[in-house]
């Protein structure tokens, strides 16, 4: 185990109520890509280019929605994936009573499918769906075997409960994330870039000791950090939990 790994198992061992905050970087390890790497997408119907924030705003979604739910099938679902180290690593963290939420700009579901309890997602989940019209709930097999757009048995469109952009984020779900960050004695970031507002403003409500970045490339706050690690953070993370493990 190298320095900064020791660092971080020494910080998870003096904590008792750590928060996770996460993003894309987190769900890379389980063959989930960051949708950005779709950038330059050329829509022939429309004859320009667009970038996947234009095919997931709002906008799109009302004016075509057809070529909405091709790119979010082709783009942003993907069933067949499991938790990684990570997740699993964070699921066992609050199993151990250290860690009291994971909040997410992942629309995954993945830490719930490793076995976390207290997930705060910004951005909402593929898993659920429902009619714009009658509000029946859907699964994600409603989304994924419709022929264009997907529509409930009374003739409203079933839309995935995801925030696009344009879209304001949940109150409830931001307000447990605030006080969750709020109260924590150690926040750990892992896997964001920190450019995706409002979520990435989230970390601004801190007031703990220890402020804990994992990513693989620099960010705006790794100079308000006490620690940063640019590594692997499924690595990192199962290294770290793993040691605290081996102590009991």
């Amino acid at each position: 185990m190298n320095e900064l790994r020791q660092k971080l198992t020494d910080v998870l061992r003096e904590s008792s109520n750590i928060v996770f905050f996460g993003g894309a970087g987190v769900s890379t390890a389980s063959n989930i890509p960051d949708f950005r790497s779709a950038n330059g997408l050329f829509h022939q119907k429309l004859h320009r280019t667009l970038s996947p924030e234009e095919m997931v705003s709002r906008t799109f979604y009302e004016r075509y929605p057809e070529d909405f739910f091709d790119f979010y099938r082709n783009h942003l679902v993907y069933p067949q994936a499991q938790p990684n180290d990570c997740h699993k690593a964070l699921a066992r963290l609050e199993q151990m009573g250290r860690l009291s939420a994971v909040v997410t700009q992942n629309i995954d579901g993945l830490h719930q499918k490793a076995g976390s309890k207290v997930v705060y997602e910004l951005h909402g989940s593929v898993l659920r769906n429902y009619c714009t019209r009658c509000h029946k709930f859907y699964g994600v097999d409603a989304i994924l075997e419709a022929c264009g757009v997907p529509r409930c048995e009374c003739g409203g469109v079933i839309k995935p409960d995801v925030v696009l952009y344009e879209e304001s984020l949940d109150d409830t779900v931001i307000n447990n994330a605030v006080r969750a960050i709020m109260s924590a004695d150690t926040l750990i970031v892992g896997g964001t870039s920190l450019i995706v507002y409002p979520a990435a403003g989230l970390i601004h409500y801190y007031r703990g000791k220890n402020l804990i970045l994992i990513n693989k490339s620099t960010t705006t706050a790794d100079s308000e950090a006490s620690l940063v690690i640019h590594e692997d953070i499924a690595s990192v993370m199962k290294e770290a939990v793993d040691a605290l493990e081996a102590e009991k």
